[in-house]
C-alpha cells in the first residue's frame, strides 16, 4: 500500500492529521500514535501550524536527527528539509496555518458544523496530508 493510501487510511480511521502522516512513513505502533497525538488541529486545535506539515517535521527528526547531542551538521540535516518541505507544502497551499487552510474555527459548534457540512476534511485535510506526504517522499 502506498503512504499517501495509508496516511488517508489513518486519517479516516480517526487518527488526527499529525498522526496519519507521522505513522504513514514510522509505522502505526503506540508510541508514533502517542507522540504525535497533541499536534492535530493544527497543535491541540489552536488552528496554528497545520497537524500534516507538523507530522512531517516529526517523522525528518526521527529520519533524520542525532539519536544524542547533536552536532551543527546533525542540525542542518533536519532543519534543510523542514524549510524545503515548509516552502513546498506552503507554495501547493498558499500557508501552512490550519485556520487559513480551514477558513473555519475549529473550537465552535457553526465552524464545526461548516467544516463537516462544506467537506472541508476531504477537501482540505486529506489533501494536506497527501500533500505532505508526497513532499516528504520528495525529499528522501
Amino acid at each position: 500500500m502506498k503512504k499517501t493510501d495509508k496516511g488517508i487510511r489513518y486519517f479516516r480511521d480517526g487518527y488526527s492529521c499529525s498522526q496519519s502522516v507521522l505513522m504513514a512513513f514510522a509505522g502505526e505502533s503506540s508510541e508514533s500514535a502517542r507522540v504525535a497525538a497533541a499536534f492535530g488541529g493544527g497543535m491541540g486545535r489552536m488552528q496554528k501550524t497545520c497537524g500534516a506539515v507538523t507530522g512531517a517535521y516529526m517523522w525528518f527528526g526521527m529520519a533524520y536527527g542525532s539519536p544524542g547531542l547533536p552536532e551543527e551538521r546533525d542540525k542542518e540535516r533536519v532543519y534543510s528539509r523542514v524549510r524545503e518541505f515548509n516552502r513546498i507544502f506552503t507554495e501547493r497551499n498558499g500557508t501552512d496555518l490550519c485556520s487559513g487552510l480551514l477558513g473555519e474555527d475549529l473550537n465552535t459548534p457553526e465552524g464545526k458544523k461548516n467544516i463537516v457540512t462544506r467537506g472541508l476534511t476531504q477537501t482540505v485535510c486529506e489533501k494536506c496530508i497527501r500533500d505532505a506526504i508526497q513532499i516528504i517522499e520528495s525529499l528522501e
